[in-house]
């Protein structure tokens, strides 16, 4: 199963080979060897989208928005 994850063989894929009826409990199950393939992919999307930070959506932002527009 590491070997697998390590290797970015998608959850589906390794949930379908161990037999797992869904991803949950292949998730649950492997969750600490997953961690470093979510990472992976998370610092992926951040190269590509960038890592801009953003105001927190709130209550307050909301209706300072609606009353500028």
């Amino acid at each position: 199963m590491s070997i697998m994850s390590d290797s970015g063989v998608p959850i589906e894929n390794i949930a379908d080979l161990c037999g797992h009826s869904s991803t949950a409990v292949t998730e649950e199950v492997y969750r600490h060897q997953l961690k470093p393939v979510i990472t992976k992919g998370a610092e992926a999307i951040n190269a590509v989208f960038g890592e801009k930070k953003t105001e927190p959506v709130t209550k307050r932002n909301t209706q300072k928005s609606a009353s500028v527009a």
